[in-house]
């Protein structure tokens, strides 16, 4: 790429390329198989106290692949994987794409209705689903194309400790609700039946699909966003490039990876997932980051930890705990945020905390996700989204589709090989979001400075408008981040008569001493009288997605 009308160029880390060659690829299988040869006998994966290596991820999801091969399934056909962080997630994963077929990743916390959804709008022909959500799919099972269903359970890879952990969970915790699925099999039998009947490794094409990643559904139907081969191939050696002058800073052995967002979700599934088997990296595998005092504790427990991706609610809920305050971490490399919109404040404490601060970035699952990020390399929060990563373009326009200049907002559209191809059977929908010049149409509200710096607004849909003036949700929850007293807050729009919009704010407290009328009063010293909140309601707490961005719309819903 050429360095005219680039100007992020010039600020690019020192040995980090305009553009990224995935030629050495024919699709992600050979990328895996690189780093099955390469790191055979290195920990992959450390889930419950049980690791698992390279070389037993390369035999496991070979017989896996088998074990889909043997049910007739054909090349292209959708498999669908219902897991939370645990070893039977990437065995599955490179299983279903060594097979030669399309991974579906769903959410094991949907409802019936919004699995149904999925599962009929992908056309998933096979279900690897953890049996503690097993009567939901049950529930619509017969109203889908799914007819092989694999079952799995928390406990089952870990050997007899995983026995135990399963009967407390089944008899004694009783989250594991009754289920029958006629036809069924275990994990461990589906990977015995791929042994006795070995398939051989499918070796797809870089346009052929390799995830169907459904987008969280935060603006209207969930639509699945179809990613190539060539697409997350490009977008890991993007991530991989741009992590490269840190590394070389700082050499390390075997890089280790905390994989507390869901790999289900876009960006974990690259940022820990799969530059993490591209590094040849130990990921430590946390199936419930939801179970604070837990997690902390694993974290106490790994000291070793080098590269941490999160979302601001998970850092914010982190600095607010007592016990976190004295976890040290102390060979922590880049704690990087993403999937929400990094908050000052929030940033500010965690480095305080850590010593390291936080390197937000961008990205969509349409983007496969990396769009921009900081550099691993910045010595403290910038406030902004970081530069395009290599052989991306982000232009920023106005609602005609003109480029705004330096500063000026619009919306953010991004150009790259880690774009999708479209979504899936929605060929109106992929045109709606494509500029004619094959740009990406995001939805998001941003700028761009004169030195390539991206700076996040908000949802273009989340915009409030006030008597004409536009008011965006994100900078009246950064402000009231800093009010003593607030631990999270959501800011929504709701209908007024008077002028059109007004501005709500949903908050959460950590100190039950706060009032309504102390929160009126700061935001009179803090902000502009249109971008007031005239209403404030207290929560316990605020609805929020998979990863734990919080949802305005299920709040905007309420009215």
């Amino acid at each position: 790429m050429a360095e005219a009308n680039h100007p992020w160029f010039k600020n690019y880390p020192p040995g980090v390329p305009h553009d990224v060659d995935i030629s050495a690829y024919g699709s992600l299988v050979d990328l895996f198989e690189e780093s099955f040869s390469r790191f055979a006998t290195r920990d992959a994966y450390l889930y419950l106290g049980k690791t698992m290596t390279y070389a037993e991820l390369d035999r496991q999801s070979a017989e896996f692949a088998s074990y889909l091969q043997s049910l007739g399934l054909q090349r292209g056909a959708r498999v669908a994987i219902m897991l939370p962080n645990m070893p039977q997630f990437p065995i599955a994963m490179v299983g279903v794409l060594r097979a030669g077929m399309v991974v579906v990743n769903v959410n094991p916390l949907y409802t019936p209705r919004e699995l149904e959804h999925q599962l009929r709008d992908s056309g998933a022909e096979a279900l690897i689903i953890l049996e503690n959500v097993a009567h939901v799919f049950e529930k619509i099972m017969a109203s889908t194309a799914v007819r092989h269903v694999v079952v799995t359970s928390i406990g089952e890879y870990i050997g007899i400790k995983g026995k135990l952990v399963d009967f407390v969970l089944r008899h004694v915790k009783k989250v594991v609700p009754a289920w029958r699925i006629h036809g069924s099999i275990k994990f461990e039998a589906a990977l015995r039946r791929g042994r006795a009947n070995p398939a051989g490794i499918v070796h797809p094409a870089r346009d052929d699909i390799a995830f169907l990643q459904y987008t969280g559904g935060t603006t209207g139907v969930s639509k699945g966003a179809v990613l190539l081969h060539r697409n997350i191939l490009s977008n890991v050696m993007q991530v991989d490039e741009w992590l490269e002058p840190a590394l070389t800073r700082h050499p390390i052995d075997q890089l280790v990876f905390l994989c507390a967002l869901p790999l289900y979700h876009i960006f974990a599934l690259t940022a820990c997932g799969l530059v993490g088997l591209r590094k040849g990296g130990l990921n430590i595998l946390v199936p419930n980051p939801k179970d604070l005092a837990a997690f902390i504790k694993l974290i106490g427990q790994n000291p070793g930890i080098h590269i941490f991706p999160g979302v601001n609610t998970l850092f914010n809920a982190l600095i607010h705990r007592p016990d976190f305050a004295g976890i040290r971490l102390p060979n922590l490399l880049v704690t990087i945020g993403g999937g929400m919109a990094v908050q000052q404040t929030v940033a500010d404490k965690w480095q305080e905390l850590t010593g390291v601060p936080i390197a937000e970035g961008y990205g969509l699952s349409e983007t496969s996700p990396v769009a921009c990020v900081n550099s691993p390399l910045i010595a403290r929060y910038t406030g902004s989204a970081g530069l395009p990563v290599p052989g991306t373009e982000i232009s920023i326009r106005g609602d005609d589709d003109v480029v705004m200049g330096p500063g000026e907002s619009g919306e953010i559209c991004i150009r790259g090989p880690q774009v999708m191809a479209g979504y899936w059977q929605r060929p109106e929908d992929t045109a709606n979001v494509m500029t004619p010049d094959g740009f990406f149409k995001s939805g998001d509200i941003g700028t761009m400075d004169d030195g390539g710096y991206v700076k996040i607004i908000d949802r273009k849909k989340d915009m409030i408008v006030v008597s004409g003036f536009k008011v965006f949700p994100f900078e009246l929850e950064d402000v009231l981040s800093r009010l003593p007293g607030v631990l999270e807050s959501a800011v929504v729009g709701v209908p007024d008569d008077d002028t059109g919009e007004s501005v709500k704010a949903y908050i959460v407290k950590n100190d039950p001493s706060l009032t309504e009328e102390q929160v009126l009063a700061y935001c009179k010293e803090q902000l502009t009288n249109y971008k007031r909140p005239r209403q404030i309601v207290f929560k316990t707490e605020l609805p929020k997605s998979n990863v734990g961005k919080i949802l305005r719309r299920e709040l905007r819903d309420l009215h």
